[in-house]
């Protein structure tokens, strides 16, 4: 990999990146390529062609994996679906069709649920942020139609041009289920209506980041007062089989309005939505044609060119279902025992080194260090893939004799009872909620854990045929960002079993609410793809990524092949990646992780070896006062 040595005091992330950048083609039906992109597509490719070959002799696989693959061939017999064209959605929409009421919907609304069709209230199970040991029913307002409610504000240029988009696509598949125009325009205008009722009433993406503020119990009494058009109590019943003593309600907010949302003259707005947004949902089902045409919205949002060729978007949607049936196989095969020992180790090697940091900090008082170093201790691990398959895969059944869409909304209906049937139950703590053959990684606070799926450890973050200065720059960097999450502004709330409770002295958490502010500023107002970082949405990433780089070299340090310059070019090259304008700007607007360029860039200006392996100096556009760097963990 060539590296422009000149460049690399003006812009790291260009400097190791550039040459790959000028020659990276950005495939048709994505809208971004780069590291986590092409290990994305390295994987597709091999699991579909070893599926391909699996699914002439099923018989001879698992129980689970034979009804992952008969889905697969379900999701990939388009002839099929030509033939039956429109009507497996059709037989979806005639009850909501025939809705005349808030009557008819409370007849139906817990069963459409389970199904997964919309709902004005979303409800999911996840462990108490109170009690992280039993598992607590959260109430959500549902989504929006654009990406964010802030692109609803008055004066965004976005807004009407993707809303016309939407409209149009729905125009077109509409018609293509017979209604006719005035029926189809009079629906689109209804469920854009009723959108535009809950906006003012939801989160953003920036409130959304604040996990503390999504803890709002409230008695089964309280829930249901909110509501004198429908029976809420009746749909929890028949969702968990019981009044809830507690419920943890998401959004208050949206909870104080539903009423006035859901009134009389809202109905027919509240009909047309849930008609389009069930169309919208499930046309991909459908013929060839209509799955194009419902990828119209989302492409235009992401940038991306051309919609997926028919095999991918089957194995996608097959994935999809049985996402921890196809981990299984892939960490298996292609990860194993020995892998999974190996870092296995490495994770608790960065958790030592963490805890030795966490032992030496200067800033935290010795009470609050005790709890730091307490909850690292209980953090639990999770590498490669589950030791055992989760049994809800030995509940998923396909029935080859009905449509694709009718065994989708089957299986939907088995996970998602499997789902409710968890809720007052203990947690399970080895749970995993993400394939083993996906290319990320995760820390969940309730239940304060890390997890390190299989297909993530491989190069560039990870690989024996790399030094061990460059894997702790890639994997290194990755495993301790995780690590770090247990300790930024979200995961400092949690204790060492997952509890929503404050372990700091108020001296400890003014201080670090300081720091929090100040890597705020850090990248707050960066301009990036003629936009601007939001430094407060992006916060709890970039305090992991902080952490995660700074305790990754202190590992690399440790070694005896130790190679500074080469982790640091390791950690730009994680990090490369091509977008499409309209994708980076999408990212802006909602993903807590500030883009890729920056995270290369900024976090290493916080690092005072950087400056001395490189030889940045004041005046070099790298450079960053030592007053200004921002070191929290």
């Amino acid at each position: 990999m060539a590296i422009n040595e000149a460049l690399i005091k003006d812009d790291l992330y260009e400097a190791v990146n550039g040459d790959w950048i000028k020659t990276a083609t950005i495939p048709d039906d994505k809208p971004a390529t780069g590291g986590f992109n092409d290990l994305v597509d390295e994987i597709d490719q091999q699991l579909m062609g070893d599926f391909d070959t699996l699914k002439e002799h099923a018989e001879t696989e698992s129980a689970p994996m034979q009804e992952f693959l008969k889905y697969y061939r379900l999701a990939l017999d388009f002839d099929r679906r030509d033939r039956e064209q429109t009507t497996p959605l059709k037989q979806v929409l005639a009850p909501l069709t025939a809705m005349t009421s808030y009557a008819d919907f409370q007849k139906n609304w817990a069963d459409w649920l389970i199904s997964g069709m919309p709902s004005p209230l979303g409800f999911d199970i996840d462990a108490d942020m109170k009690n992280a040991q039993i598992n607590a029913l959260f109430i959500a307002a549902p989504k929006l139609i654009l990406p964010d409610k802030t692109y609803y504000a008055e004066g965004n240029p976005q807004a009407d041009q993707l809303l016309k988009l939407f409209a149009a696509m729905m125009k077109k598949l509409l018609l293509a289920l017979d209604y006719d125009e005035i029926a189809a325009q009079r629906l689109i205008d209804q469920a854009l209506a009723f959108d535009r009722l809950l906006v003012p009433h939801v989160k953003s993406a920036e409130e959304s980041a604040d996990y503390s503020k999504m803890y709002n119990p409230q008695t089964f009494a309280e829930f249901t007062a909110h509501s004198q058009q429908l029976d809420l109590g009746a749909v929890v019943e028949s969702l968990v089989g019981a009044q809830p003593e507690k419920l943890i309600i998401m959004e208050p907010k949206f909870l104080d309005a539903f009423d006035d949302i859901m009134s009389d003259e809202h109905f027919d707005d509240f009909k047309g939505w849930m008609i389009v947004k069930t169309v919208y949902g499930l046309s991909s089902y459908l013929t060839d044609e209509l799955r194009i045409v419902s990828g119209e919205y989302s492409r235009a949002l992401s940038g991306s060119k051309a919609a997926k060729k028919r095999p991918k978007f089957a194995y996608y949607l097959a994935m999809g279902m049985f996402g921890q049936v196809v981990g299984d196989y892939y960490g298996r095969k292609y990860f194993g025992e020995t892998a999974k020992a190996d870092v296995h180790h490495m994770v608790e090697k960065m958790i030592s080194v963490y805890q030795h940091r966490l032992a030496n900090n200067t800033w935290l008082s010795q009470a609050t260090r005790d709890k730091a170093i307490l909850k690292l201790n209980k953090l639990g691990i999770q590498v490669g893939y589950p030791d055992d398959l989760d049994p809800l895969y030995r509940k998923l059944h396909v029935d080859p004799t009905q449509s694709l869409l009718a065994n989708a909304i089957s299986l939907t209906r088995v996970a998602t009872e499997d789902m409710f049937s968890k809720w007052n139950q203990p947690v399970d703590r080895n749970r995993w909620e993400m394939s083993a053959a996906t290319v990320n990684a995760y820390y969940h606070p309730f239940k304060n854990i890390i997890v390190f799926p299989a297909a993530i450890l491989q190069a560039p973050f990870y690989s024996l045929k790399q030094s061990s200065s460059q894997n702790y720059g890639g994997i290194g960097a990755v495993i301790a960002h995780e690590i770090s999450h247990a300790f930024d502004n979200n995961g400092a709330l949690f204790d060492e079993y997952g509890n929503l409770n404050n372990w700091w002295t108020d001296e400890d958490s003014q201080q670090f609410k300081q720091l929090a502010a100040k890597m705020i500023g850090e990248f707050d107002g960066l301009e990036f793809a003629g936009q601007k970082v939001n430094g407060k949405l992006t916060v709890s990433e970039n305090i992991a990524d902080g952490g995660g780089l700074s305790c990754a070299l202190e590992a690399a340090k440790s070694e005896e092949d130790v190679d500074i310059r080469a982790f640091f070019v390791n950690w730009a090259t994680i990090w490369r990646m091509k977008a499409t304008t309209q994708y980076m700007q999408l990212l802006l607007s909602i993903d807590v992780h500030a883009p890729a360029k920056l995270r290369a860039n900024v976090q290493v200006q916080n690092l005072a070896d950087f400056y001395t392996t490189f030889g940045i100096q004041s005046g070099d556009s790298m450079y960053l006062a030592p007053e200004d760097r921002v070191n929290i963990w």
